[in-house]
């Protein structure tokens, strides 16, 4: 007999036709902002009651597929391979998502003694029962109780549950410094703050557990990119964090598209990126500077270097698509121009049947001495509101190389990564000016699109302040 068929029927009914209602009625539109707090409030607290009846369930339905026979498991019976299958199937939910509600289950799910059939504590009871009255749902059953489980088996079951205690106390708004009702951020701060004091072996056994996850991985390259994966330690993470802070650092700038700038100040910035897009883009200029930076482990003898193979009549037509050694998605012949334009060029003459033919020397652009007198120069990305330091930049040929620009100072500026590799999309303009660089800005910005001279540099900061 089904004791949930008939209330759980009432209930989705009435669900049903309070969601319908609202939306005919407009409910939540009409709504002052208080009310619509205590909408907004009293619907995530229904939503919590939900959860808990389904964590409740999916305990029930973990327990039943623990047999150690595979074809007496809840999960055989019903044709599904794991816990995680069945539920996707039958909640509609992701993967990450299910396996959400299982470690909540585990959290908060009565023990079942395997001799006498007697129904034990949860391994965290206050947390069980703010869950069963509504205080606390999926985010915050996993924010209180994640981090004092890692403590196990170095923290005794009841300093846990006491540390659970309080942290509930604050879920409740009970909490000693009398603070309103904590939600899952907060909860889950409480709660690593208990386990760091609980744990009396710091924090070596967590960085054991850290070095032995770490990882980083290439995914299969697809025509939408190469999907990166991994788990970085600590300090690795910090590392890269500051290299995008270093990237990303605000430089404040308002471009009013109705008033001209000031003859002599500089173009308004504008930059569309997404962070996560300005984060990729850091990233990339952090791996350019560190392969050429000479201080990497050599491959033959040699730096690593990124090896692109492209057939001259194409390089020359801008069609077709050049190559990658070590990604098998071909890229555009933009790409090929972006890299060939900073990178080593060596031709290599091949027959009609493959046969080598002739080698040509490398014609390296750009030596390290003259990087030093662009930088000095120009300071920096000499787009704009930019701002990327010379360090971290690409030298642009003005002129491009494979239309004969020459090597030379006259003819280089410093782009970071996504200017020099969007130059061309992005739309903003480059000319040498007896030897200084000028830019003027793409159709799209602003009002203002004089040539400009570039003034990024200190010193040419220091001698437009003199001569003026």
């Amino acid at each position: 007999m089904d004791l949930l068929a008939q209330p759980l029927a009432d209930l989705q009914s009435q669900i049903s036709e309070i969601v319908r209602g609202a939306g005919e009625d407009r409910a939540c539109e009409r709504a002052t902002e208080g009310e619509l707090a205590r909408q907004v409030a009293a619907i995530a607290e229904i939503g919590r009651f939900a959860e808990a009846f389904l964590i409740g369930a999916v305990g029930e339905v973990m327990r039943r597929s623990e047999n150690p026979v595979r074809d007496e498991r809840m999960t055989s019976h019903l044709g599904c391979h794991d816990v995680t299958e069945l539920l996707q199937t039958l909640t509609r939910l992701d993967p990450r998502s299910a396996a959400r509600l299982q470690r909540a289950a585990r959290a908060v799910r009565p023990a079942v003694s395997a001799t006498s059939g007697e129904v034990l504590d949860a391994d965290f009871p206050s947390v069980r029962a703010a869950m069963v009255d509504g205080v606390v749902g999926v985010d915050g059953i996993l924010a209180i109780t994640a981090p004092l489980q890692q403590t196990a088996p170095r923290v005794s079951e009841s300093a846990r549950r006491d540390a659970a205690d309080i942290v509930v106390a604050e879920a409740r708004g009970e909490g000693p410094d009398g603070a309103p009702p904590a939600c899952a951020e907060l909860l889950r701060i409480h709660a690593q703050t208990w386990a760091l004091a609980l744990d009396q072996d710091g924090a070596e056994p967590r960085e054991r557990v850290a070095e032995r996850k770490r990882s980083l991985v290439l995914g299969a390259p697809t025509p939408g990119g190469v999907p990166l994966r991994g788990m970085l330690l600590p300090d690795v993470a910090a590392q890269l964090q500051t290299i995008f802070d270093a990237h990303l650092a605000p430089k404040v700038a308002f471009d009013d598209p109705f008033t001209p700038a000031p003859d002599g100040d500089d173009i308004p910035a504008s930059d569309d990126r997404s962070r996560a897009q300005r984060q990729h883009d850091a990233f990339a200029a952090a791996l350019a500077v560190a392969a050429a930076s000479g201080e990497l482990p050599t491959i033959g003898g040699h730096a690593p270097t990124l090896v692109l193979s492209v057939n001259a009549a194409d390089l020359a037509s801008g069609t077709g698509y050049a190559h990658v050694q070590g990604c098998d998605e071909p890229v555009s012949m933009q790409v090929a121009r972006h890299i060939g334009c900073g990178a080593v060029i060596q031709r290599v003459a091949l027959g009609a049947e493959g046969r080598i033919m002739r080698i040509g020397v490398e014609d390296r652009v750009f030596n390290r001495y003259q990087r030093r007198a662009i930088a000095l120069r120009d300071g920096g990305c000499i787009i704009p509101g930019c701002g990327v330091p010379a360090g971290w930049c690409e030298i642009h040929h003005v002129t491009e190389h494979a239309r004969g620009g020459p090597t030379h100072t006259d003819n280089g500026v410093p782009l970071c990564w996504y200017h020099h590799r969007f130059l061309e999309r992005i739309g903003w303009q480059i000319r040498m000016n007896s030897g200084v660089p000028e830019v003027k800005a793409p159709p799209w910005h602003g009002t203002d699109h004089r040539w400009r001279t570039v003034t990024t540099s200190p010193v040419r900061l220091k001698k437009r302040v003199l001569t003026t």
